[in-house]
């Protein structure tokens, strides 16, 4: 926590699911919450929920296709607070699942726009404000996807994965100044992503929610395991126990590892 001076934790996506669950999860440990959404009812109802339990957070419109979005979203954070502790790029969207070949360009293009560049923008619009102030923490939520990749989901793979490879590298770029990383890698858990889908097929959506309700952790579990990761400035976090077992696999036996993704539920 030493990279930490400020208790102000910024959150996109914050409207619903995962993000909504951070929101309380920081909040009860005395946080202040910028509640950051493209879903101004959604994000207004978080920030109202959590001040009804005398939390302190406000709502801020926020799209993260937008850089202007993101810039204004850190200005008022700059305004209404002495600094930024912590920022978590939540926001996302899930594809709807298809081979790799007949997968519209268009929905590549909206999964990476938002899943992988949104978490740019935010990362470039906040590292400059924990620069100066010599320490900061930035959460990037990924995906178990990232690692072990499920058939039929080529563009989410990829668009998770990157989100990976880009927070290793912020891990060693932002060290040196004093600011932690950390990634979420989720296996599937009880959330509205699916809501989230382009054109899903027939059954898709229905399929997605059923694997999700099986989960044995819920969204205010993971919630809970990322403030303390960030209080540990702990770098990957996989919030399921299995998918550790599953990524050693990929790195271990190959073979076993493409046998058991082949029958992982949602395939």
């Amino acid at each position: 926590m030493s990279s930490i001076a400020h208790q102000t934790v910024v959150i996109t996506g914050a409207g619903s699911g995962l993000g909504r669950a951070m929101a309380h999860a920081f909040s009860k440990q005395g946080w202040s919450v910028a509640v950051a959404d493209i879903n101004i009812e959604a994000g207004e109802q978080v920030a109202t929920e959590i001040k009804a339990v005398k939390g302190e957070a406000f709502f801020q419109h926020c799209d993260v296709r937008k850089e202007t979005d993101l810039q204004q979203l850190r200005d008022r954070c700059l305004n209404q607070w002495e600094g930024i502790g912590v920022l978590i790029n939540n926001a996302g969207v899930v594809s709807s699942m298809g081979s790799t070949e007949l997968t519209p360009m268009s929905e590549w293009e909206r999964l990476l726009d938002i899943n992988l560049l949104g978490v740019v923008r935010g990362c470039a619009a906040f590292t400059p404000a924990f620069k100066a102030q010599q320490g900061g923490h930035i959460v990037n939520i990924a995906s178990i996807a990232g690692i072990i990749s499920l058939d039929k989901f080529a563009n989410y793979n990829a668009s998770k994965a990157a989100v990976i490879a880009l927070s290793e590298t912020l891990r060693i770029e932002l060290g040196k100044k004093n600011i932690g990383v950390t990634v979420v890698c989720p296996s599937l858990f009880k959330t509205n992503l699916p809501d989230s889908m382009v054109n899903p097929r027939e059954g898709q959506h229905e399929k997605v929610s059923q694997a999700m309700a099986r989960s044995s952790i819920s969204a205010d579990d993971i919630a809970r395991k990322v403030v303390n990761a960030v209080r540990k400035n702990q770098f990957y976090l996989l919030p399921h126990r299995h998918t550790w077992l599953v990524w050693w696999l990929k790195r271990s036996s190959v073979w076993l590892y493409e046998r058991i993704i082949s029958r992982w539920p949602i395939s």
